[in-house]
């Protein structure tokens, strides 16, 4: 122990033995496990590509920290669950996240502090934003070793509450609270697309159909051939968007909200499956639930034409209940159409609670819009990092599924110190810990990821 030893009030004793805790001044780390995703960093090139998209207004003389220092670092800490640019103030000095920036544990120079990340989230206007988004799509397209036959796009929102008075505030009346409503797009594989802010409010069609033309767009250049599917909710359900995916060859399937019109296909129906299940209520378990699809093209308004519906009526405990979709597919059964291809876009809710809870991507607290997008940004390669992280596990292995918490907690979280001498740095872990078989195979699959 050394003479800058602080010792913390003691606990209490064990026995007749005194428990005190102690802080030393030992070159040690809490995040050991984060020099894995240096190279998975590397491998993905995330802070490069941000980087470039950047204009740097520093004068070259007087630069300490390059552009793609200060965002890996970034993105590094929100990975080890430091959302926060404050926390970049105490994380400078840390040996583990000096070598994840390839400067030496002990000798090198710090980190940047907090105001300087903070002057690079701000600085970025929107031609600039706009290069950033375009290197999140190019990292999408360049994340499949082949080149992928079909594409389906997930679309849906997340709210995330302010506490000032931000750019693009606005009170939403569901979630009786004033914030920002960003738009992610995700595909089946898990894979982020990429994630804009904007107001909280409901987004409109023709503001779905700018965006979903930009990504599409931007896909087709990569791959030509690749047929796309959009999926989301009744929010999407716009006549623009079906409009437009009909003339240019997409796919799409998409919740539609029930109305009379829409009802009164159903109610025969309705009525039907009401009283079968009364009928056969008293024999069956409880939770017995009867479900029956209905297949009719119908239309609104605002519809051109008339395109296919599908209803799911379902009888149970709490009544009837009916939902209903609305597609261009042409897969016969209807059953299957809602279930196998509709339904699984339940699975983005989990993807989602990954961006915005496990990462904290709601930490939008600056004041312009445009800063608060850089951290979405960076927010979504931390994302990325993670879920590269996870394929590199084995299929069949649990970690493959683990949340990202769990990955986290257990995987870099791991007390770590670091000796530095002239010929060698030493890196030593606790000589016993649960997660030792799992990061000796995941060592050996990043080693070939990386090369």
């Amino acid at each position: 122990m050394t003479e800058d030893t602080l010792i913390l009030p003691s606990l209490s004793p064990l026995g007749d033995k005194p428990i005190s805790a102690v802080i030393d001044d030992r070159c040690t780390s809490a995040d050991g496990g984060l020099l894995l995703f240096q190279e998975v960093e590397r491998r993905l090139n995330l802070a490069d590509r941000l980087a470039a998209c950047l204009r740097d207004p520093r004068q070259p003389g007087k630069i300490t920290h390059r552009l793609d220092e200060i965002l890996r670092f970034r993105m590094l800490a929100i990975v080890a669950g430091y959302p926060d640019g404050n926390d970049c103030d105490v994380l400078r000095g840390d040996p583990v996240f000096k070598m994840a920036l390839d400067r030496p544990p002990v000798t090198g120079p710090a980190l940047c502090s907090q105001p300087t990340v903070s002057r690079i989230e701000n600085m970025p206007r929107r031609t600039e934003l706009y290069r950033m988004a375009q290197a999140m799509l190019d990292l999408y397209c360049d994340s499949f070793p082949i080149v992928p036959n079909h594409l389906t796009l997930d679309l849906d929102e997340s709210f995330d509450r302010v506490h000032g008075e931000q750019q693009l505030r606005k009170f939403n009346a569901y979630y009786d609270d004033w914030g920002f409503l960003p738009l992610h797009i995700f595909d089946t594989s898990g894979r982020l697309v990429v994630s804009v802010l904007r107001e909280a409010a409901t987004p409109s069609g023709r503001e779905i159909l700018a965006l979903v033309k930009r990504v599409v767009g931007h896909l087709r250049e990569r791959f030509p051939r690749v047929r796309i599917r959009l999926r989301g909710d009744s929010h999407y359900a716009c006549p623009e968007v079906m409009s437009w995916c009909e003339a240019n060859g997409l796919e799409y399937i998409f919740g539609l909200s029930g109305n009379a019109t829409l009802a009164a296909w159903v109610q025969t129906i309705e009525a039907r499956m009401g009283a079968r299940y009364a009928t056969r209520r008293a024999a069956e378990p409880a939770g017995f639930k009867l479900r029956r699809y209905m297949d009719f093209q119908g239309g609104a308004k605002s519809w051109k034409c008339q395109r296919r519906i599908v209803a799911r009526v379902e009888a149970g405990p709490d009544g009837v209940d009916t939902r209903y979709i609305v597609t261009n597919l042409t897969d016969r059964r209807a059953q299957r159409l809602y279930e196998r291809k509709y339904c699984q876009r339940g699975r983005m809710e989990n993807l989602l609670k990954a961006h915005k809870l496990h990462l904290a991507s709601d930490r939008t607290s600056c004041t312009r819009a445009c800063a608060n997008q850089v951290r979405l940004f960076l927010h979504g390669a931390a994302y990325w990092l993670l879920w590269t992280f996870q394929s590199l596990m084995p299929k069949r292995s649990p970690w493959r599924v683990v949340q990202f918490d769990t990955l986290r907690n257990r995987l870099i979280k791991l007390v770590t110190e670091v000796t530095e001498t002239a010929d060698r740095i030493r890196i030593a872990l606790a000589p016993v810990f649960p997660v030792e078989d799992i990061l000796t195979v995941v060592s050996t699959r990043l080693a070939r990821f990386v090369t």
